[in-house]
């Protein structure tokens, strides 16, 4: 005959008691108060100095650098033309590209033009019917 199995053990169950949870909360508070004031700790609000009441001097941003080439797409029939000026001192390398409304219509893409610094470039595609998208992409 063997033993009697017991039941497996269960990890003892902890209770706050009525007055428990307040007094949980009530600690947890005043344990962030503590580490708020602690001396040393800096954490003066909204970025202001301590003592002088105003607020830093923002340093001035760096300029953002410019885009790059300026487009004005102009679609007639099946004929699209480009005209891309370069406003900036950076070199530009312009694309053009045109996707054509129907399916057996070869889409197409021009070779690389380098629009140099105040430079206007001149570029043009077409597909034997209609157009459908054309867009322009740069690449420095």
């Amino acid at each position: 005959m063997s033993a009697p199995r017991r039941p497996p053990r269960s990890a003892p169950e902890f209770h706050l008691g009525p007055h428990g949870t307040a007094l949980l909360y009530a600690s947890v508070v005043a344990l962030l108060t503590v580490l708020v004031t602690l001396p040393g700790v800096p954490h003066s609000p909204a970025g202001e100095h301590r003592g002088t009441g105003t607020r830093p001097v923002a340093a001035p941003s760096p300029r953002p650098e410019p885009a790059g080439a300026g487009c004005r797409t102009a679609v007639r029939g099946s004929l699209a033309v480009v005209h891309c000026h370069n406003g900036t001192p950076r070199p530009d390398r312009l694309r053009l590209h045109v996707e054509c409304a129907r399916w057996w219509d070869v889409d197409t893409d021009t070779a690389a033009a380098v629009a140099g610094p105040a430079q206007t470039v001149r570029l043009t595609g077409r597909c034997w019917k209609e157009i459908r998208t054309v867009w322009v992409t740069h690449r420095r």
